[in-house]
């Protein structure tokens, strides 16, 4: 049997040759891979650059120029400087009655009567509650006895004596004189009789004692007389008319203590809260019945310390008897300025106006409803006016906007300006800063800024 027989040198050739196979179809197989990668990475780009272009041709509105160089299109306001403005503001307050009034009795006692109910509409005059008046009844019927006895005395002290009086005391101080005249004949003769021996001295002085106890009857009798033909003095007739005119004030005294029993209503109202019924033991002075007024009611509103000054615009547009116009309710009524209180609030630190509502107002209008009062005011400030959306908060506590200016080489760029808010007004601002007279101003889009961004300006 023959056998092929293999030298070395052929084996080690073999082997080289399958290594050069594997090693060709590498480096074919990385050759190709990468061309498959260029490929795919070419038209990707492509891909991409035809996209973009789509794109940039649908935004009509941007120019590609622009896109392209990146300046941003804004729009801008051209600044004028104000030394004032004209400010409107509201200022609240409250519906008041012009009276009302917490209506109790000026004495206490037990209430026997009440009149009216909550709600319920009173005129001036009217009885609206009633206290029990028995015991001052009972006391003034015998103040007036009193009164009737006293009179009586004096009446008859200024009519004087009458005559029977005047005609019984002449005949007692006649018959007085003679009986004195006999006595003094009857004491001569005892003396005689005496000087005789007749009689003793005991007997003597008997009679003469009997001659003095006459003579001062007779006087007394005499003095009587002449008080009676003379008439009463004026001292005793002034004393008893005095009493007399006692009694007249104690009757009225208790007069006014009854009239203050019923309880009036002071002014046309209505009966806002009733406190007490009937059968109540109350004192003085505790409130029965709370009593607003209706037909007249006004405003009260406070205004700064300043608008209220003389020198200020406000107040000549708020003079006293000057007609103004009110917010109730979503309703505006005609008033007039009445009066400004003298002191200023502690907590608002205002000063209270008050304003006298149109009569028409009253059967529209509650007391205790939000009134509000606008008023326009001039304030010298000077700065310049921006919209709101031109400015931004900054920081340190400022707030800035950008101006288009032209730098060096020819460029429009945002500058960024610091600003101090002064006012604000709706959709407006009042800012002083580092902007000057005929600057321009970006008006809105600004976050979208930063400084030395090339713009163009679409005014």
């Amino acid at each position: 049997m023959n056998k092929r027989s293999h030298s070395p040198s052929s084996s080690s050739s073999f082997r080289l040759f399958e290594k050069s196979l594997e090693s060709n179809s590498l480096r074919k197989t990385g050759q190709l891979l990468l061309v498959m990668g260029v490929l795919l990475s070419t038209g990707f780009v492509v891909g991409r650059n035809q996209a973009t272009e789509t794109n940039v041709k649908n935004k009509s509105d941007v120019p590609s120029t622009v896109a392209k160089s990146g300046i941003l299109p804004v729009s801008t306001v051209k600044i004028e400087p104000v030394s004032s403005y004209q400010r409107t503001q509201a200022y609240t307050g409250q519906v008041a009655a012009l009276r009302t009034s917490q209506v109790g009795f000026e004495r206490g006692g037990k209430i026997v009567a009440v009149g009216v109910d909550e709600g319920d509409l009173v005129q001036q005059g009217q009885t609206i509650a009633q206290l029990d008046t028995a015991t001052l009844q009972a006391q003034r019927q015998g103040l007036v006895a009193q009164k009737a006895q006293a009179q009586a005395i004096l009446a008859e002290l200024n009519n004087g004596a009458r005559t029977e009086q005047v005609a019984s005391a002449q005949a007692r101080v006649q018959d007085l004189q003679q009986q004195l005249k006999l006595a003094k004949i009857r004491n001569s003769r005892r003396e005689y009789l005496y000087r005789e021996g007749a009689i003793s001295q005991e007997q003597l002085d008997e009679v003469a004692f009997n001659r003095q106890a006459l003579q001062k009857r007779l006087e007394a009798a005499q003095s009587n007389l002449a008080e009676l033909e003379n008439g009463t003095r004026i001292e005793k007739i002034t004393a008893q008319k005095s009493a007399v005119d006692i009694l007249i004030a104690k009757i009225a005294e208790l007069d006014i203590q009854i009239n203050k029993s019923i309880l009036k209503a002071p002014f046309d109202g209505i009966v806002a809260s009733r406190n007490f019924d009937e059968g109540t033991v109350i004192e003085a002075g505790q409130s029965v019945l709370r009593l607003v007024e209706k037909n007249q009611l006004e405003v009260r509103i406070g205004i700064p310390v300043d608008a209220a000054r003389s020198r200020n615009v406000a107040t000549r547009s708020l003079s006293i008897g000057s007609s103004q116009k009110v917010s109730i309710n979503g309703n505006e009524y005609k008033a007039i300025v009445d009066s400004f209180l003298p002191e200023i609030d502690f907590d608002t630190r205002t000063k209270t106006v008050i304003l006298t509502l149109d009569p028409q107002a009253n059967q529209e209008v509650s007391p205790g409803e939000i009134a509000r009062l606008s008023l326009t005011r001039t304030e010298k400030i000077a700065g310049y006016w921006l919209p709101i959306a031109a400015v931004q908060k900054s920081d340190r506590g400022l707030w800035s906007c950008y101006s288009v200016v032209t730098n060096e080489v020819g460029e429009t760029v945002v500058e960024k300006q610091y600003l101090e808010v002064l006012a604000t007004e709706d959709n407006r601002v009042l800012v002083k800063g580092t902007i000057e007279p005929g600057d321009l101003i970006v008006a809105n889009g600004i976050h979208r800024l930063v400084p030395q961004q090339r713009v163009i300006n679409n005014r």
